[in-house]
């Protein structure tokens, strides 16, 4: 039988969450997506041009970085 996913609002959401209640009847975790963290470093003149990229796009450097590695991967995978 396939669990059926209740819908809430991001703030009932939010509100049970804080509140500590169970949230796991909101969660899809066959569409969850696994996250890992790595380091790199940059030399500063790279960061100087990543945080001029990423005001001029409204952006945080760190969503330039991964739109930008994103675009090459996928590109390169075609």
């Amino acid at each position: 039988m396939k669990k059926m996913i209740k819908k809430i609002t991001a703030k009932e959401f939010d509100f049970k969450f804080e509140q500590g209640k169970d949230i796991t009847p909101y969660l899809n975790f066959k569409e969850a997506t696994v996250v890992k963290r790595v380091n790199v470093d940059f030399p500063i003149w790279m960061v100087e041009l990543l945080d001029r990229e990423a005001l001029k796009l409204n952006i945080s450097r760190q969503a330039v970085i991964k739109m930008w590695i994103h675009d090459r991967l996928t590109h390169s995978h075609r």
